[in-house]
């Protein structure tokens, strides 16, 4: 049985790439997490599964990266992904890191993107998100999004207040 079969409610977001090294690290301290809430969360969020993000990687408690596609829905006027829609894929990367990192649910407090250049239609972002700082009431995350071709195409700073449970 692989791992995607033991856990199937993770299958719509899981890049099927993914090495089982890190998936099963990853489900054993999102079960745990899970547990620890009781309930008190929904993890992925809807908003993580409405974007149609994928996990691709997880090293406990310091990194996540995220693949998310740039559907025709996303797009601004004048035809490029709108810079919301890449905040918000930022925000379902660091977001879930921000849970997994202090193993309990956290507020963005603050989030600073800087643009850098534009995304057309049926691209893909990869967004990497690193725990930059982590302290018992407060951390700091920062990411980086990519297109398909590596380049970046956005940067980012996030605050977070980890929740008393």
């Amino acid at each position: 049985m692989t791992l995607l079969e033991k856990y199937p409610e993770y299958a719509d977001v899981i890049d099927p790439a993914s090495p089982d090294e890190w998936l099963e690290r990853f489900f054993r301290e999102t079960t745990e997490l899970g547990m620890a809430l009781k309930g008190k969360v929904s993890f992925p969020p809807p908003c993580f599964r409405d974007m149609n993000a994928r996990f691709v990687r997880y090293e406990s408690r310091v990194l996540l990266v995220v693949r998310v596609p740039v559907p025709e829905r996303s797009l601004n006027p004048v035809g490029t992904m709108q810079g919301g829609y890449v905040t918000a894929a930022i925000d379902n990367t660091i977001g879930p890191l921000s849970y997994m990192a202090a193993r309990r649910p956290c507020s963005t407090l603050d989030l600073h993107t800087q643009y850098i250049r534009a995304i057309p239609p049926h691209d893909e972002l990869t967004i990497t998100g690193r725990v930059i700082s982590r302290g018992p009431a407060t951390m700091l995350l920062g990411a980086e999004a990519t297109n398909r071709k590596g380049r970046i195409v956005a940067i980012a700073t996030a605050n977070a207040a980890v929740q008393a449970v």
